[in-house]
């Protein structure tokens, strides 16, 4: 193999073993920073002697001891160091073959994996410091795929990284699973950031792309790590089948040009059947086996995302079905913006002049918002209200910070310049 081969090799390894190895360090030495320095480290070395050396039987255990040496090697340099390992209760022997920590490394890590998720999603921290934190750590991403991702510069992804990693310290947030009904609140928290990766990948809140699958694909990778170490927790399963049954039509969403193609107009038969099949299935497990018992909140969305799966053309979806959906998650959210969808459900089902009343009831909630508009363009312009129409998908195409999304709205605002 060459060089640039062994490189993605090891870009590669990281991208699957980084997680686990930071977990597990961050276990044994108390800090998340530490044991990102440490295996960040390991890293190094990999890229220095596998393309000398080859790429060894097994890349993650070799990565596993140069961490631990690394962190052998620290702890005979710095008392203070060894000194807070005892507090911790992980003192470490120095002599060769299996020791302590050895054998913490090699045992189970869904623990280390899952309390590594519940610290980059602390609630101490800023909604884009979790998110930053959880691509960096538990994604394996550079500080540089993460701000091309979010149209950021690196040296502010790096800042905001390394001041979450700060305040985590600052904060003596523990490595550890919460208990009770903390843990359900934080289980939300990690929800929520994974969705809001996927999101951002599904629809681009700026910049010249309207779809950025990498960001869809690396949420979706981790919601599926969380179901594994979560089999029980049906929301778990509910964002999957969410994420997969919206990520099943990626390839009808844009054109030729990358244009964002609407929903009513997209090609049902280029959707992704597999991931279907697969959503469909993650969607059964998030449903209560008690019938008395309330869907989450992912599970509704999920079940909505479903509704469109199964109708083979958009004229024959379930728009009645999708309202109540829509009805039951605005009441356990109260949510402006999930209202907003209910509106055009409503408007499917019962017609635009319901809705509009719905969306002009929403105004002050959602000023500013360009969805607002663009949904009161279309209402107004089933109206037959053309000039109304074209102020409202103008004023939404000046609002919408993504490129494709407002050349579609000024195409559509044009469009009803003409018929007025």
């Amino acid at each position: 193999m060459d060089h640039t081969g062994v490189v993605r090799e090891v870009e590669a390894v990281w991208r699957i073993e980084s997680a686990r190895l930071i977990g597990a360090l961050t276990r044994m030495v108390g800090d998340v920073g530490s044991a990102e320095e440490f295996a960040q480290d390991a890293l190094v070395a990999a890229l220095e002697k596998w393309p000398e050396e080859g790429v060894p039987d097994n890349p993650a255990a070799w990565l596993t001891t140069v961490a631990k040496r690394r962190v052998v090697d620290r702890m005979r340099r710095d008392e203070r160091f060894r000194l807070h390992l005892v507090e911790l209760g992980r003192e470490l022997t120095e002599h060769d073959g299996r020791d302590d920590f050895d054998a913490v490394l090699e045992e189970d890590y869904g623990d280390d994996l899952l309390e590594l998720m519940f610290m980059c999603c602390h609630p101490v921290l800023s909604t884009e410091a979790r998110v930053a934190l959880t691509l960096r750590l538990l994604g394996g991403l550079t500080t540089e795929e993460i701000a091309r991702a979010f149209l950021s510069t690196e040296t502010a992804v790096a800042q905001r990284i390394v001041r979450a990693k700060r305040k985590l310290g600052r904060e003596k947030v523990r490595f550890e699973v919460p208990s009770g009904k903390s843990r359900d609140a934080r289980l939300f928290d990690v929800l929520e950031v994974l969705y809001l990766v996927f999101n951002e990948g599904y629809s681009a809140t700026s910049g010249e792309r309207w779809l950025r699958p990498e960001l869809c694909e690396e949420a979706m990778r981790l919601g599926r790590v969380l179901a594994e170490l979560l089999p029980e927790e049906p929301e778990v399963h509910g964002l999957i089948a969410l994420m997969e049954l919206q990520a099943s039509r990626f390839r009808a969403r844009t054109g030729p040009d990358g244009e964002p193609v609407p929903l009513d107009r997209q090609d049902r038969s280029r959707w992704d059947r597999l991931l279907i099949t697969r959503g469909l299935a993650a969607l059964r497990r998030s449903l209560p086996r008690d019938p008395a018992v309330a869907r989450g909140v992912y599970s509704l969305q999920a079940g909505i995302a479903a509704v469109h799966a199964v109708a083979t053309r958009h004229k024959d979806t379930d728009w009645h079905r999708i309202a109540d959906l829509y009805r039951e998650l605005s009441r356990r959210t109260g949510s402006p913006v999930v209202e907003l969808n209910r509106a055009v459900a409503i408007s499917m089902a019962h017609g635009p002049g319901p809705a509009l009343r719905i969306v002009d009831a929403l105004t002050e909630a959602l000023a500013g918002y360009p969805m607002l508009h663009a949904v009161r363009g279309d209402l107004l312009e089933r109206l037959e209200r053309p000039v109304d129409a074209r102020a409202e998908y103008a004023c939404a195409a000046e609002l919408t910070r993504n490129d494709g999304e407002r050349a579609l709205l000024l195409k559509r605002a044009r469009d009803h310049g003409r018929k007025a």
